[in-house]
């Protein structure tokens, strides 16, 4: 396993780190043997990240993490991240922010975290995206930066961080405010605008270089969805394949994957391992979140990692259809 500066926190963080959402589920749907041994594979192979959320599984995900963790010697113990949601209705976010810390660390059984992300899209009114939260109400005086810091500053979390999902112009704003230490960005070789510049018109999401944004500001960048929900590494469907980007298109990204398929060769690996060895090629991205359903999918991450990134005739290839805009 490869380790990655993560931004301004200085920390060193493996390439991989162990999903514990609902897209892959392993944490939320499993038995507790499948548990502890997807988090002792994971931990074996050198990953020594986990990222969870407080509405993954409603609160199944931290909790079982928490007797996870308690079952391992401190030492062993990967540093921890969670994430809450906002009521933007609902106003006072040091005292929304508190309450669902509080909440969190008692599923998690633990005093503090290592990461407190913001869970919510961002966008440039509430009206545009359902539940997003406006620039203005992350960086202005008694925002959710402002409380979020407070957490900080009482020892709850070391760093905050953002989902930078939602509209390109906010979240670039966001970014760029340096208020955030981390950002989970939507990076993946069928939609790769957040690493790359891509064709005026491009029929996918633009997220106009957010990762670019992200190095110049220092911010720690995790990489979601490299699969594209489960697009580029299968053909079968789960149900889960809803967008967290705007304009999501699963059909759309199906075609897509259409035109990736007969540059593919054996020797490049699984599809899923050229999802994950494509978005390494970024040195911008400090790790890869990883959602696993099962044991095999962690198997082929972990590998995929050890094979580093895809080699450059194959990369220059994905880069020309992306100019194309997969035509």
């Amino acid at each position: 396993m490869r380790y990655r500066r993560f931004g301004r926190t200085g920390l060193e963080i493996s390439e991989l780190i162990f999903g514990g959402g609902a897209v892959g589920g392993i944490l939320i749907d499993a038995d507790d043997d499948t548990r502890r041994t997807a988090v002792k594979m994971a931990l074996d192979a050198g990953v020594n990240w986990i990222d969870t959320a407080a509405k993954y599984g409603n609160g199944r995900s931290e909790q079982a993490l928490a007797w996870l963790m308690a079952e391992l010697p401190e030492e062993r113990r990967p540093h921890i991240s969670t994430k809450l949601t906002f009521d933007r209705e609902a106003g006072d976010f040091a005292g929304q922010a508190e309450r669902s810390m509080t909440e969190s660390l008692e599923r998690l059984k633990m005093d503090s975290v290592a990461l407190f992300q913001v869970h919510n899209r961002i966008a440039s009114s509430p009206e545009r995206i359902e539940g997003a939260l406006t620039p203005n109400d992350l960086l202005r005086k008694g925002g959710v930066a402002d409380a979020l810091q407070g957490l900080v500053d009482k020892g709850l979390t070391r760093y905050i961080g953002i989902t930078a999902t939602g509209e390109t112009g906010p979240l670039h704003e966001v970014i760029a405010s340096q208020r955030f230490d981390t950002a989970q960005i939507y990076y993946n070789l069928l939609n790769p605008s957040a690493g790359m510049d891509v064709p005026s018109g491009f029929s996918a999401y633009d997220h106009k270089n957010l990762i670019k944004t992200a190095a110049d500001n220092d911010v720690g960048v995790i990489v979601i969805r490299v699969l594209a929900a489960g697009v580029i590494a299968t053909d079968r469907r789960t149900g889960k394949e809803g967008g967290v980007i705007l304009d999501n298109d699963v059909a759309a990204d199906e075609a897509r994957m259409r035109k990736v398929l007969p540059l593919l060769k054996p020797e490049h690996g699984a599809r899923s391992q050229v999802a994950f060895r494509y978005a390494l090629r970024n040195p911008g991205v400090s790790g890869i979140e990883v959602g696993i359903a099962e044991l095999e999918h962690l198997r082929l991450a972990i590998e995929a990692a050890e094979m580093g990134p895809l080699p450059d005739d194959l990369l220059a290839e994905l880069d020309a259809l992306v100019a194309r805009d997969f035509a």
